[in-house]
């Protein structure tokens, strides 16, 4: 009984011993062979990595301008469309930008139709111009203004009349000088616009690029003045006649 558990321990050392010598001496005989492999795998990866930065720097105007025309969003099928590769390498890049940009992104069913959200600071402004509020005036009683139409006008001297004749005509150069104060830059930002014109904020940004978007502003301006937008610096500029 002795002899037979002193020569178990010892096979089963062997069982380990055996594996474990095998593996050092293939690492001996072939360390030189396995340090080449992995500098190939290295230098591969860096390969691809550059090429990948490479393409993403040509494939990077096609997405901004996507962003300018969609407001933000995006998807993988557009991206792939405009730059004519797979939606496979088009959902890779717009991850590898969702990841730096830490843009929204909206998951479905379908990989193809998720959406990407991208906010800067001309999209955030036209947001937050759409969603201006316009004070009101403050409600007034029934009975106050029905006693308002029923009361009797005020006597009116011609004196006074005629004063107020004077007053009420503006004079050329003061229906110029609001719109000078404003033109300070040259220009009117969205809200400015909306006020000159008396519309909601969130009207012009809809109108802004109609075809009949300077004739409507010349129906609607004080001034009779044609206004036009530029999507460049995202402003509103006067038309010469």
């Amino acid at each position: 009984m002795s002899e037979k558990t002193i020569e178990s321990p010892g096979k089963s050392f062997l069982v380990l011993i055996l594996p474990i010598s095998f593996l050092i001496v293939f690492l001996v005989n072939t360390w030189k062979v396995l340090l080449v492999i992995l500098g190939l795998l290295m230098v591969f990866n860096l390969w691809q990595q550059s090429r990948w930065e490479k393409w993403c720097n040509q494939v990077n105007p096609l997405f901004y301008e996507l962003i300018e025309e969609n407001h933000g969003k995006i998807r993988p099928m557009d991206l792939a469309i405009k730059g004519n590769f797979s939606g496979q390498v088009a959902k890779r890049y717009l991850d590898s930008k969702a990841k730096e940009f830490g843009a929204s992104v909206l998951d479905s069913e379908n990989e193809e139709d998720q959406s990407y959200y991208f906010i800067n600071a001309s999209i955030l402004g036209d947001i937050l111009d759409s969603s201006e509020l316009v004070e009101k005036l403050p409600a007034q009683p029934v009975t106050k203004i029905a006693r308002s139409f029923l009361a009797p006008p005020p006597p009116i001297s011609l004196e006074g009349e005629a004063q107020s004749e004077s007053l009420s005509v503006p004079t050329h150069e003061e229906v110029r000088k609001p719109l000078e104060e404003q033109l300070v830059f040259g220009s009117l930002i969205q809200s400015e616009l909306a006020k000159r014109l008396n519309v909601y904020s969130s009207t012009v940004y809809k109108r802004r690029n109609d075809p009949d978007f300077a004739q409507w502003c010349r129906s609607r301006d004080p001034d009779g003045i044609a206004w036009s937008y530029s999507r460049k610096s995202k402003e509103f500029f006067p038309m010469e006649e």
